[in-house]
């Protein structure tokens, strides 16, 4: 076992407990904090596998955008910043949700843990070619899910404004101005 393979083994680690912490913790904002050390992990994956666009490309569309973009929603849309009896679920959907987890990270395993054989041959990482398949096959699914995020946040942002009614103003603190 070389360097690199402990090292990729332990940003692995940390990405995944850190998206297993993003998914089970009450509190909205910081379930989005540890969507940003995940995906920061996921990144350092990406450098140790000697991709450091990839790398770039993902600290700056995730972690400078996603997850911008979800904080900012969150904000917007004025959700509950801790833990809320209203959007809590029962005990025994909490065991459905895990156990549904296990059973698609277990076929997911069965399915990729034979591609990491020995027989895999390695392929140099060419950014030329990268930059042709981005911008030449994957650029109109790139651009839907831009137009796709741009939705969500309008969208958010209409919800927000139509809940709190057509007129309404933010209250001043002090009406009768200074004390």
């Amino acid at each position: 076992m070389t360097g690199l393979d402990i090292a990729f083994a332990a940003v692995g680690t940390i990405a995944v407990l850190g998206a297993a912490l993003a998914v089970t913790t009450r509190h909205v904002v910081h379930a989005a904090l540890w969507l940003v050390v995940s995906l920061a992990a996921v990144a350092g994956c990406y450098l140790v596998l000697g991709a450091e666009f990839v790398a770039l490309v993902q600290v700056l569309v995730y972690l400078g955008a996603v997850v911008v973009l979800v904080l900012f929603a969150l904000m917007l849309t004025r959700a509950p910043i801790g833990p809320s009896p209203d959007h809590s679920t029962s005990r025994a959907h909490r065991l459905l949700a895990a156990g549904l987890g296990a059973a698609v990270a277990a076929a997911l395993l069965a399915v990729l843990l034979p591609l990491a054989g020995p027989a895999i041959a390695r392929r140099e990482a060419d950014t030329t070619v990268l930059a042709s398949d981005l911008f030449q096959r994957w650029v109109w699914p790139f651009e839907a899910l831009s137009i796709l995020l741009l939705v969500a946040l309008v969208s958010a942002f209409a919800l927000s404004r139509a809940a709190a009614g057509p007129d309404a103003r933010p209250a001043p603190d002090d009406e009768g101005g200074a004390a």
